[in-house]
């Protein structure tokens, strides 16, 4: 049932935990599958470079970051790979075109758990995401 897994992080403690889930239901099927997805977002990607000087470094620092998500999937003896999408579009808009055109089984999503008046002010990438992606969706807390 959930031998193709797509996980979206960003390096919180939420993907963490939604990381931490992705490999239960994967352990739960056996021989399953876990892509974890990494969006930098076309503004984040200017501020990244601006930060640290280059495009290298940026690209240095974001790997460094994923190394531990990445290590503790790896420990679990869960298969893997990890894409790095960059793209012009916000997070949201990117993760739900590549989990459409995918062919995953399910969507972990980690969620900040904003309240009411925060989503509707700044909206949610977790409940975008849900209400536009075609499978379905497991958002963790």
């Amino acid at each position: 049932m959930f031998k193709n897994l797509l996980v979206a992080i960003d390096g919180s403690d939420h993907s963490k935990r939604a990381v931490e889930k992705a490999i239960e239901l994967a352990k739960l099927e056996g021989n399953s599958n876990i892509e974890l997805l990494y969006v930098v977002a076309g503004n984040k990607s200017k501020s990244d470079v601006l930060q640290y000087g280059d495009s290298d470094t940026a690209s240095m620092k974001r790997k460094r970051m994923l190394l531990p998500i990445e290590e503790l999937v790896e420990s679990a003896g869960v298969t893997s790979k990890t894409t790095v999408l960059h793209g012009k579009k916000g997070a949201a808009e990117s993760i739900i075109e590549h989990a459409n055109e995918g062919s995953y089984d399910a969507l972990v999503i980690g969620s900040r758990g904003l309240g009411a008046v925060q989503t509707m002010i700044i909206g949610s990438v977790s409940h975008k995401v849900m209400k536009y992606v075609e499978m379905p969706v497991l958002m963790v807390k």
